[in-house]
């Protein structure tokens, strides 16, 4: 359902919009300027949105906040919290260290502030006696939805399965790593090759697009890139890559695990 659907259809009711963006991505995703939905992030360790973080946190409302906190905050934390707190926004203490200073502290103690402050305010959540994800601190990542999905029985799109691929001695693994057209010319060239190798018909399709030099790889088109030093290539490039992202220790944004340097990103994955 399209954002102006789902407006029209909830009309003027308080209303509360599950968004299922994971914890392992940086991006905000669906937000409604209608006071009247409020959109909650339950797989992310910030659930609020930025627009509710911005009003808990603007520098008018720290005494508001200080009260709150002294209101839910264990004895323990609270000097330290008060100290995190009353330091006021500026352009080098911005919204988001102040943010992960709070979490980093104690991410339900936040939670319940927020939902303390949030009764002072129009927000939907604000209007509920109990909201239970004040009491949630687990971060969902990819891997955790995948499991949920096979654990229920429900399973992954089999587009999302990696599969194994040798080049050159080398192993490496190749899939689609978002939901989309399969012609997206968003796609990283090894997901091209996935097409051509996997789904050949849907690359003959895709092919037929392409016409009076319009392309969908920026000049390269998908005829030259099935040519077998061309393949060989992305692959050694795929792999390179892969080997260098299993080094690190951690990956937190959705652009590095899917986008290559050379990528572009669409606007309806990555808004």
């Amino acid at each position: 359902m399209k954002l102006a659907e789902f407006e029209k259809f909830v009309g003027d009711e308080p209303t509360i919009s599950y968004v299922g963006i994971r914890g392992d991505e940086e991006r905000e995703g669906y937000v409604s300027t209608k006071p009247n939905i409020q959109a909650i992030f339950p797989f992310r360790q910030n659930i609020w949105s930025m627009d509710v973080i911005h009003k808990v946190l603007h520098n008018d409302n720290i005494e508001q906040l200080s009260e709150i906190y002294k209101s839910v905050c264990p004895h323990s934390l609270l000097d330290k919290a008060i100290d995190i707190i009353q330091m006021p926004l500026t352009k080098r203490y911005y919204y988001s260290k102040k943010l992960n200073s709070l979490l980093d502290l104690n991410v339900k103690i936040f939670n319940k502030a927020v939902f303390q402050f949030l009764k002072s305010t129009e927000y939907p959540v604000g209007k509920l006696d109990y909201f239970p994800l004040i009491d949630n601190d687990e971060v969902l990542g990819i891997k955790d939805i995948y499991k949920t999905l096979e654990k229920n029985g429900v399973n992954i799109p089999a587009y999302y399965k990696e599969i194994e691929f040798e080049v050159d001695g080398k192993k490496g693994t190749y899939s689609r790593s978002r939901s989309g057209c399969y012609f997206c010319f968003f796609q990283q060239k090894i997901e091209w090759i996935w097409l051509y190798e996997q789904h050949p018909d849907l690359y003959q399709k895709s092919m037929e697009f392409e016409k009076d030099g319009y392309t969908w790889n920026q000049g390269e088109s998908l005829a030259d890139l099935i040519k077998p030093e061309r393949i060989r290539q992305i692959k050694l490039d795929a792999i390179k890559r892969q080997e260098l992202k299993a080094k690190k220790e951690s990956n937190t944004l959705l652009v590095d695990m899917f986008a290559d340097d050379s990528d572009s990103l669409c606007a309806n994955c990555f808004i």
